[in-house]
């Protein structure tokens, strides 16, 4: 199953706000969710969502894909920077062990 993360609408018309939710690729935009994970009020000055940033972090290392608007939106928050530097060092770690496994042979 692919997970991406994405924004689902919610609010009356004309006064949108947007849930930050794990969802189903497949299913539709308002449709069933995994988890809601942040929600994020656009008309709100300044429009800052408010994010479970650990939960965001645990779907992003499972492999959840964020769409380009809720990526925009975890850059904001935060939360993309962590997972970047999160992953720069796991692939330096593993680029040492493979070094050293190289150097022993």
């Amino acid at each position: 199953m692919a997970v991406h993360l994405r924004l689902a609408r919610t609010g009356r018309h004309k006064r949108p706000m947007y849930r930050v939710i794990a969802a189903d690729s497949r299913k539709p935009r308002d449709g069933r969710f995994l988890e809601i994970l942040g929600i994020f009020d656009p008309l709100k000055n300044p429009a800052v969502p408010v994010l479970k940033s650990e939960r965001v972090l645990s779907w992003l290392r499972h492999g959840a894909q964020p769409t380009v608007t809720v990526r925009t939106l975890l850059k904001r928050h935060g939360v993309w920077k962590e997972f970047e530097t999160e992953k720069s060092a796991k692939a330096e770690k593993t680029e040492k062990t493979e070094k050293s496994a190289k150097s022993k042979k």
